[in-house]
């Protein structure tokens, strides 16, 4: 699947490969500090930006930096730095209707002010890390 994507000026547009449609909530302090609220993270094969230089990424851990439009403020992506592998903010596709909710981490940081509705997989922090351990 191949889809397209923008920041909500227009400054920065992108096209999207080998896109994921299982959506992943975090519920991290530092993924709710940075989005306002969970984020919804949609992981893809690769991406192309347009409009690159409108883009500030900031690191955000050793591993890791986020990026945004330095014009408007969208959030736009998540980047593990060694694997170059990015993970886009659901909200920043133009067609949303194929991504399904298809789970959560850090649901032990999660506040008690919202509850994400179905039925899928709810791991804290130690449990997803864990994970990442487990599929190298």
């Amino acid at each position: 699947m191949t889809t397209t994507g923008r920041c909500l000026c227009g400054a920065v547009t992108y096209t999207a490969d080998d896109i994921d449609t299982a959506v992943h909530s975090c519920h991290c302090s530092m993924c709710r500090t940075w989005s306002g609220g969970p984020a919804f993270a949609v992981g893809v094969g690769s991406v192309r930006f347009d409009g690159e230089d409108n883009i500030t990424r900031f690191d955000s851990s050793a591993w890791a930096e986020r990026g945004f439009c330095n014009r408007c403020g969208t959030n736009l992506f998540y980047r593990l730095k060694e694997a170059d592998h990015y993970v886009l903010w659901m909200g920043t596709f133009d067609e949303q209707a194929a991504f399904k909710l298809a789970g959560e981490i850090y649901i032990d940081e999660k506040p008690e002010a919202y509850d994400l509705a179905g039925d899928h997989p709810r791991l804290t922090g130690a449990e997803f890390m864990a994970s990442l351990q487990q599929s190298d």
